[in-house]
Order: C-alpha cells, then structure tokens, then sequence
C-alpha cells in the first residue's frame, strides 16, 4: 500500500504524525473521568475478547478508543462537542474516517457516567453488527 495515499492506508494509525502520537501520550496522561471508566470495561480485551487501544493516533485524529480489528472508534463527548463549530468538525472527521472504512460510535461523558451497562451493551450491538458485515 502507498504510504502517500492516507485514505487508503490500512496500518490502524493510517499515517499519524509524529506530533499525533505524542498529543496521544499526551492525553492517555489525563483521561477524563467517563474515559477512565470505559477504559475499565474494554482494557485487557474485556469486551467479546477485542483489544481496544486508548487515545489512539489514526490519521490526523486521536480516537478515544479504537479497535483495529473491528475498525470501530468509540467516542466520549464532553459538552464542548455541543458547539456549533464543534459539530461541524465532528462531521468533518467522521466523514473522513467513515471513508476510509472506519465506523464511530459515540456517547457522551454523562451516559458512560451514568449507566455503563447500557453503554456496553450498544457497543456489543455495534460489534455484533460489524461482524455480521464480514
């Protein structure tokens, strides 16, 4: 595959910067409360036995949690994801990744907070759903 065409790029960091990869550590330092508590559910390969990767560099983005072989992002939104602007770069870096063959699947701070079981369960249906795709 040629490295100079991103949006084909199958490694799981789809050509992230160097700069990239260290706003990740960055962020991996000092995940917020609801990250920190669905970090707790999918570390280890909890989930179905799927390892998810935390504050993960992909392109010019860092996922909250990734998961490589389903190709699924999960995200956790703050109330700054509320923000007209916001929203509109949300939809820009979904339609990006979405193009190179990456699904998102997003919560909010608030529903990881407070009710995790029902937060597992949606991602189970997303997981379940991609592997019917296959």
């Amino acid at each position: 595959m040629k490295k100079d065409n991103l949006y084909h790029d199958e490694s799981m960091w789809k050509g992230a910067s160097p700069e990239i990869f260290d706003r990740a550590k960055s962020l991996r330092e000092r995940m917020t409360p609801a990250e920190m508590k669905l970090w707790g559910e999918l570390k280890e390969n909890k989930l179905k036995g799927y390892k998810f990767r935390r504050q993960h560099p992909i392109h010019r983005f860092i996922a909250d949690f990734y998961c490589h072989k389903l190709k699924l992002i999960i995200e956790i939104d703050g109330k700054y994801h509320d923000r007209k602007e916001q929203i509109n770069l949300d939809i820009e870096r979904s339609e990006l990744l979405e193009y190179q063959g990456i699904e998102i699947i997003r919560f909010t701070n608030e529903e990881v907070l407070d009710n995790i079981d029902k937060i597992l369960m949606r991602i189970i249906e997303k997981i379940k759903i991609l592997n019917n795709k296959t």
